[in-house]
């Protein structure tokens, strides 16, 4: 493809095909294809060939690998073709312009630099317009194609049969159009155009390369081969053929070959290039690691858990890819004034020319004019300006850390204006420890510990794993569970030798017919103002006790909260904890009493957004636990941790691949310049042309200078583009 005029063809062409939604991007010169079950992907590929281009199945991805396809070699071979331009068009301008260099029989010599300029350099338009011509097809190349053919041809014609053969012809040289007769060539336009739109395409195609370097970057992170533990004997293999549970060596300096468990050893990685932290994480036994992570200290022996295409890093560049081949309604709207674009140009060209004839201009002035208006009009900003933005946008965010699951993305940060965090886990650390245990009259310290930790230890929630480590901790082993139940977001319930036990929120205990003393309700409202969640023991119906878990909360989330609040995001604080400690905990990082929204089931925090809603505001929603998901993607814009589960992970639209909270402003800001930068490129791209067209049908402007200004304009929006990859963290 050589213009939004060909993706646009080859979209128009797959999607008439039954059940078939197809997306073409220009930039990253992929189609993404939806298609039904009886369709094979022959057919699209053959849809694609009957529209005058090519096209090859993708491959299975490897994280490990980058493209077959080397984005350089298309770069070098346009340079190639741009210097061999260069070096015989430019004498041929100089000749045009200058009379004094114009030696007798000068302009056969540039005819000879000329026509392998135009037929040999400038193939690729030609044999693309033909293409095109032959399916019934116009685009940019279209364009270009006419334009220099028709300077080149009509130089041919003026030096055979108009007189401008003669020796001792002199060329005068102007910026506008010449009213001249057929005695004039313009061998300097057929030239110049086309050593310019060489030098244009290779610039492009040089920023398109430097744009998808961060993806590439991020695929080429795996690790290629790795050592093999078996019967403790290290064998080095190919990571292909890594399974789930094998075990691994990770030597100092050595790449983490795949997602596992460090099993034995303890070190420090380096997990910048995955999540952008500058500081190496301390990882022991029972550690998470990620394929790409470098060893930064000592000998690990890890099991592995995700292989190939189920990694993180696999999933990374997958929701890149994903991201960088949709479409912004911006784009869309691109996309359409592209498909009529380059027919209206040519009427435009051809009514230039007939109204330039009928004026008594000359021939020469006329088809000059026409050659302006079709190389001034080629709408390849138009193409470039939101892929190119796209690509570089979500390659440094992949690079910080931030995963922008489509462009549609894009335009929602710019609507959000309230930003609903979740406490556990995204503001505060989400690792509760046992903070106290105060037993009711009657019972000890170690029994409460024994009887609530043995109901507490069958449970997955976090502060029950909190109450059944601290009690292993302090009263050993833990006797075992029947007739285990859990009440979701109360509490749970079951049978410890022989003994009805009942944990969770007082309310649950109140539920239940179970009173707490006074002592024990002094206690609830002290630990509360304190911050502490607590949690109830009732054994055989009696109240038997208090234990409180406390969660500490993230030394980054107050300036998390103000960098949210300059962005002119209104912070709430969602929780299921109760108001006293979700009040502590929001009057820790800033956010006002009013904006805290405490007590509030698992179930119930899709109904805390949609409030939000109703009341007129667009929210985003940042979260990282199962029991976000539903409220993820119930929100305007979902902001899921990386750190938290996949199923919130993938009810997200952007995702955060660290737990900093500052990462979460990062996401909306780099977002927001993205849009700003795709709005920026398709302005200058649709004014270039509204304010060249008119000049260029007026006779005003040479067609050497448009074809330089159409160049240009493409190496402009791409080099605009290229500004995102300045972008810094305030988490740097």
């Amino acid at each position: 493809m050589t213009c939004a005029a060909c993706a646009g063809r080859i979209e128009r062409k797959l999607n008439k095909l039954d059940g078939v939604t197809a997306t073409v991007n220009f930039a990253t010169e992929k189609a993404t294809v939806a298609y039904p079950d009886d369709l094979d992907v022959d057919t699209l590929v053959a849809t694609v060939q009957t529209a005058g281009y090519t096209a090859t199945p993708p491959q299975p991805a490897k994280p490990s690998t980058v493209d077959d396809e080397d984005p350089g070699e298309r770069v070098e071979e346009l340079k190639a073709r741009f210097v061999i331009a260069a070096l015989l068009g430019l004498p041929v301008v100089l000749l045009s312009m200058v009379p004094a260099l114009q030696f007798p029989f000068w302009q056969w010599a540039a005819l000879a630099l000329t026509s392998p300029v135009v037929l040999v350099c400038g193939w690729p338009f030609h044999r693309t317009a033909a293409v095109n011509l032959r399916h019934g097809a116009t685009t940019m190349d279209t364009l270009v194609s006419m334009g220099v053919a028709v300077a080149y041809l009509w130089s041919v014609y003026a030096l055979v049969w108009g007189g401008a053969g003669m020796p001792g012809m002199v060329h005068e040289f102007s910026l506008l159009p010449r009213e001249s007769t057929t005695a004039d060539i313009y061998l300097e336009v057929a030239a110049g155009v086309t050593v310019f739109l060489l030098l244009g395409r290779w610039l492009e195609a040089r920023s398109k390369r430097h744009s998808g370097a961060a993806l590439r970057a991020l695929l080429a992170l795996g690790a290629k081969d790795v050592a093999v533990l078996e019967d403790g004997r290290e064998r080095r293999v190919p990571v292909e053929s890594l399974a789930v549970g094998t075990r691994f060596v990770v030597r100092p300096g050595e790449k983490v070959a795949t997602d596992g468990v460090v099993e034995e050893g303890t070190s420090a990685l380096d997990r910048s290039m995955l999540t952008g932290e500058s500081v190496p994480a301390e990882v022991g036994p029972g550690a998470q690691v990620a394929g790409g992570t470098v060893n930064a200290g000592g000998r690990l022996v890890v099991r592995a858990t995700r292989v190939g295409a189920d990694t993180q890093l696999a999933q990374m560049a997958r929701l890149v890819e994903q991201a960088q081949a949709g479409k912004a309604q911006v784009q869309r709207l691109a996309d359409r004034v592209s498909a009529v674009f380059v027919p209206v140009v040519l009427l435009i060209a051809a009514g230039t020319l007939a109204f330039w004839l009928l004026w008594g201009a000359g021939a020469s002035f006329a088809l000059t004019a026409s050659v302006a208006v079709l190389v001034i009009a080629c709408p390849c900003a138009l193409g470039l300006a939101t892929p190119t933005a796209l690509l570089v946008g979500t390659g440094r965010g992949a690079q910080l850390g931030i995963l922008v699951k489509g462009p549609e993305v894009l335009e929602s940060t710019r609507r959000v204006d309230t930003i609903v965090l979740d406490k556990t886990g995204t503001v505060t650390t989400g690792v509760m420890t046992l903070a106290g245990a105060v037993p009711a009259e009657g019972f000890d310290r170690a029994e409460l510990l024994r009887l609530a930790g043995a109901v507490e230890a069958a449970s997955e929630h976090p502060i029950a794993r909190a109450i059944a480590e601290g009690a292993r901790a302090e009263a050993g082993e833990l006797p075992a569970v029947t007739e285990f139940g859990n009440n979701e977001g109360l509490g749970v319930q079951g049978q410890v030798a022989g003994r009805a036990v009942l944990v969770g929120r007082p309310r649950l205990l109140a539920e239940r017919g179970v009173e707490l003393p006074a002592e024990l309700a002094g206690a609830v409202r002290e630990a509360e103002a304190a911050g502490r969640t607590v949690v109830a023991a009732a054994v055989d119906g009696a109240a038997a006790g208090l234990l409180m878990v406390s969660d500490t909360v993230k030394p980054t989330s107050a300036e998390a909260v103000r960098r949210l609040r300059e962005l002119g995001l209104r912070p709430v604080l969602l929780t299921g904890d109760n108001a006293t400690v979700a009040a502590a905990v929001a009057a820790e990082v800033g956010i006002p009493a009013e904006d805290v929204i405490a007590e509030v089931l698992p179930a119930d925090k899709v109904a805390a957004v949609r409030r939000l809603q109703a009341q007129g505001r667009v929210v985003a929603m940042v979260g990282d636990g199962v029991n976000d998901a539903p409220a993820l993607a119930a929100a305007d814009l979902g902001l899921s941790l990386g750190t938290g589960t996949d199923v919130a992970i993938e009810a997200g639209d952007l995702t955060l691949v660290r737990g900093d909270l500052r990462v979460a402003a990062d996401a909306i800001r780099l977002s927001r310049r993205t849009l700003g930068t795709i709005k920026g490129n398709l302005f200058w791209a649709f004014a270039y042309n509204v304010a060249g067209l008119p000049l260029a049908a007026a006779g005003v402007l040479n067609p050497m200078l448009a074809g330089a200004a159409m160049a240009f304009s493409s190496v402009f929006v791409v080099t605009n583009s290229l500004r995102l990859r300045k972008f810094r963290s305030w988490a740097e």
